[in-house]
């Protein structure tokens, strides 16, 4: 174990890919820079001895960003258009929401008008409200247009898809990200007052794809261990999600040098269009064999934080598993039994496979420099990667010990659960509820 570990510690594998990845710049679903992440990312599997490095390509339906304006009657207000929400210019009263919340839209006609909503939700709300949920209450309240202020202050704009969570192609009314200071300024002077919204984008037809290697016996049974490359092109998406790719390529080295501890096949997945609904993960889970994957280790946006802290979807089992690595290596590992139905571990978890989801552990609330422009390398640090990396490969051979069993859970019993924490509601509002009954 002394070795494996030690050369975990010197190696520069995962950092040096995490610095290929930033230096790229712009990847962004279905556009040039996240075709060379991914085959940057087959790579660097191939070359720390995972065997059938390869990408595999999908069609996608693209988003390119344009110019986007808002216009005052007495400024021009700095923001940014939010992915897969249409072109278009719309001139209407402002209306200030707030927070957003299912209740303020109830009380308030937001028909024909342009609805400010800011990213966070209050601690008396007892639950989460997605970008896109708020998004969609705009749309059914026949806005025109919808502006999502930062709630973190640094005059920073915040971007994120507006398409919902069912991959769907493109939102129904123009959508800008505002900083925290601009959406106050917004508020305070320009609520119930004209302002213009203007977005300019394209929707061509392109391409993504998925980057996978193998590592372990070739048995049918597998565990996949994952992330996302792709990135918001306003920014180099060190950290979302960067940092889970160089993750997994640094765990995939430990791997290579530990097959003969492995009784599963693992298989690496680096997907593509994830900030776009999952796209990649959606078609990965559509041609699997859901009975065969024993677990899922997904990591996205984990090195913001030196203590892991993974999701485990209430699998009992998971818990248990990374409760004996942090045992075992005396390090902390934070386990948190809820239910996550975003990144790409949902696709296949929404219908029984057992699957953590891999972050880090924060006090603060929300993204932080998430989806904005100051998600870069300056912010991370190779000893949180390299820690990461031990642990999370003592964990995938956990996961993959032939006396380790995780039992799946029927999709009623899934469903049951979101219902329990009524994140249901919202899931149905953005058409991302993928059961047929209720």
């Amino acid at each position: 174990m002394a070795d494996w570990i030690a050369e975990t510690f010197r190696s520069d594998a995962g950092w040096d890919h995490l610095e290929t990845l930033v230096d790229i710049g712009n990847r962004m679903a279905g556009q040039p820079g996240e075709m060379a992440g991914l085959e940057a990312t087959r790579d660097a599997f191939d070359a720390v001895g995972a065997r059938d490095a390869r990408v595999e390509t999908f069609d996608l339906a693209g988003w390119e960003r344009g110019s986007s304006s808002i216009a005052t009657p007495e400024t021009v207000e700095e923001c940014i258009a939010l992915p897969r929400g249409p072109a278009g210019e719309v001139t209407a009263e402002l209306v200030d929401l707030g927070a957003g919340l299912p209740a303020d839209f109830e009380s308030t006609d937001v028909e024909g008008k342009i609805v400010l909503a800011t990213s966070d939700v209050p601690d008396y709300f007892d639950r989460y409200i997605h970008r896109t949920e708020k998004y969609q209450y705009a749309v059914e309240g026949g806005a025109a247009a919808f502006v999502y202020a930062n709630h973190v202050p640094g005059q920073l704009p915040p971007t994120g898809s507006v398409n919902g969570s069912d991959g769907g192609p493109y939102g129904d009314i123009p959508a800008v990200g505002v900083s925290s200071e601009t959406g106050a300024r917004l508020a305070r002077r320009f609520d119930g007052e004209e302002v213009t919204v203007s977005v300019d984008c394209e929707t061509p037809e392109t391409q993504s794809g998925n980057a996978v290697a193998e590592l372990g016996p070739d048995t049918e049974e597998v565990v996949l261990l994952s992330s996302h490359v792709d990135a918001h092109d306003i920014a180099e998406g060190a950290r979302d999600n960067g940092a889970g790719t160089a993750t997994i390529v640094e765990v995939a080295k430990a791997l290579a040098a530990r097959e003969d501890d492995l009784d599963t096949r693992v298989k690496c997945i680096a997907y593509g269009a994830e900030e776009v609904g999952l796209v990649g993960s959606e078609l990965e889970a559509e041609n699997a064999d859901l009975d065969a994957i024993k677990g899922i280790v997904n990591v996205d946006s984990n090195m913001g934080e030196r203590t892991l802290e993974l999701t485990t979807h209430r699998f009992d089992e998971l818990d248990a598993a990374a409760s004996r690595v942090s045992e075992r290596f005396d390090h902390p590992i934070a386990t948190v039994p809820r239910m996550v139905p975003h990144s790409d571990h949902w696709p296949f978890v929404r219908w029984g496979v057992p699957g953590y989801m891999v972050s880090s552990k924060s006090e603060s609330a929300g993204r932080g420099w998430g989806h904005t422009s100051a998600d870069t390398l300056d912010k991370l640090e190779g000893r949180t990667l390299r820690e990461q990396a031990i642990l999370l490969t003592e964990l995938v051979v956990e996961v993959a010990d032939a006396s380790v069993e995780i039992p799946h859970e029927e999709p009623e019993t899934m469903a049951g659960y979101l219902k329990d924490e009524d994140q249901a509601i919202g899931m149905k509002k953005t058409n991302g509820w993928p059961y047929e009954f209720e």
